[in-house]
């Protein structure tokens, strides 16, 4: 077997590699004399089939088998032992390998296109210091907050006489068309100048209106109605409601019950200790968001500082190709600065990886696998008897190779390690910033901030 790699451009290589009869031929008769030996033909024993029928039979095939399962071991053996840093997969040349006459040629040529990235060092004191921030909440936001927690765990009141927020029910009809229904009309779904019909209504109360004319959208005459709301546009002409019933949702009170609802029972006795806590777990919740924007930071630095050229058009081919049906070549062209700079990440990763000696071991897996599982259990994943259970849920989260969640947690167990090898050696820039400002800096990188608070409570 010859196998030679003849680079055409800094980021293109060819490898071809050649074979002749005596390269092959020993495996392929042996994989014939195997295959008799289990063959159950009519007229032969079973495992007695003479070799030469099993040649003729399936002769090709097993040769074009022991043929293919030789080059991929000798493209990947050459790769490997060479150190080529390619990106993607070898391509076949197509048309040469359509050229093959299986059942004449004795000897054989494959060339296999290469993708190769350009040669890079990876010198980490090289990159410059990224900044980090320290998130402080100020009593605006403590304030915020605290108003939408309020909101969130609202006490429902049955006030005499509506206002504007309130939902009104009762009993809404049609004496034209005999349609009757019990139903909510909540008084921020009315048009603003339909309003005043429905503030200051009392139990009993009878209110009259345009159905097409009174609400902000289909949507809302489809829930008032309970029509669906392609069908809300056959109805029209005056309706009636009879108010039975008035709800209002008002703030919770700032007591015991409250605290004890939102951060859990005896956690805090007063308000100042509970404004205390919202404050910290703002911040709590807003490190994790600095955390984010810092590996950001650092990956833009690492692709900003290392220089690495890749073969464009190959890996769009590529692309294409492996992906064949289920991405255009549009759409490869669209989303290719992004797989770019992804692939180009994983390149630098895997470098600093070697260079730190970086592993990734089944125990760690497993004990990050058994933290994400206790983060779902929520409150009952800390119980200690739940270990057990947690323990074989983890286990057979990893043992499903069809969802392949070995290999995804394997990644961000890497992923993490890798990163503490970055933080180690770059440099950060600490400033301590208020929660307005954090905003602004992750909006204008194009990062969208959550509901703090509310999520953690």
């Amino acid at each position: 077997m010859d196998v030679q790699l003849e680079k055409s451009s800094p980021t293109l290589a060819s490898l071809t590699v050649k074979l002749t009869k005596e390269d092959y031929q020993a495996k392929v008769d042996k994989s014939i004399k195997d295959y008799a030996k289990k063959a159950s033909l009519k007229g032969f024993r079973p495992g007695k089939v003479p070799p030469h029928v099993i040649t003729r039979m399936y002769g090709k095939s097993i040769k074009v088998d022991e043929i293919n399962h030789m080059l991929s071991h000798a493209v990947t053996d050459y790769i490997r032992d060479n150190k080529i840093q390619i990106v993607g997969d070898p391509l076949p040349n197509r048309e040469q390998a359509e050229a093959i006459d299986w059942d004449t040629q004795t000897d054989f040529e494959f060339v296999y296109d290469l993708g190769v990235a350009t040669d890079f060092e990876v010198d980490l004191s090289e990159i410059a210091a990224v900044p980090h921030y320290t998130i402080t909440a100020d009593e605006k936001e403590v304030q915020e907050s605290i108003d939408k927690l309020r909101d969130r765990f609202s006490d429902p009141i049955n006030p005499e006489t509506s206002e504007l927020g309130d939902t009104l029910f009762g009993e809404l009809k049609q004496e034209s068309s005999e349609f009757t229904t019990n139903t909510a009309i909540p008084t921020k779904r009315v048009k603003e100048d339909q309003q005043a019909k429905f503030l200051g209504a009392k139990k009993d109360d009878t209110i009259v209106f345009d159905i097409q004319g009174t609400f902000e959208d289909e949507a809302a005459i489809a829930h008032v109605t309970g029509k669906k709301k392609e069908n809300v546009g056959e109805l029209a002409g005056e309706f009636t409601f009879v108010v039975n019933d008035i709800t209002r949702t008002a703030p919770a009170e700032l007591n015991q019950e409250f605290f004890d609802k939102v951060l859990g029972p005896g956690k805090v006795e007063n308000e100042e200790d509970f404004r205390a806590e919202v404050a910290k777990i703002i911040e709590e919740n807003y490190a994790r968001e600095t955390e984010t924007l810092l590996r950001r930071d650092l990956e833009k630095a690492l692709l900003d500082e290392i220089k690495i050229d890749l073969p464009a058009d190959f890996l769009k081919d590529w692309l294409e190709r492996t992906n064949e049906g289920k991405f255009t070549r549009q759409q490869i062209e669209e989303q290719f600065e992004d797989f770019e700079k992804s692939m180009k990440l994983s390149l630098i990763k895997n470098r600093i990886a070697e260079q730190t000696d970086i592993k990734v071991e089944y125990p760690e897996i497993m004990e990050y696998t058994k933290n994400m599982m206790r983060g779902q259990f929520g409150m009952y994943g800390n119980d200690d008897s739940m270990d057990e259970v947690i323990e074989r849920v983890a286990s057979g989260y990893l043992a499903d190779r069809e969802k392949d969640n070995y290999s995804t947690i394997f990644n961000q167990v890497f992923d993490l390690k890798v990163l503490d090898a970055i933080r180690n050696e770059v440099a950060t820039e600490e400033r301590t910033i208020d929660v307005e400002e954090f905003e602004k800096i992750v909006k204008a990188n194009g990062g969208v901030l959550e509901e703090q608070v509310e999520e953690e409570a």
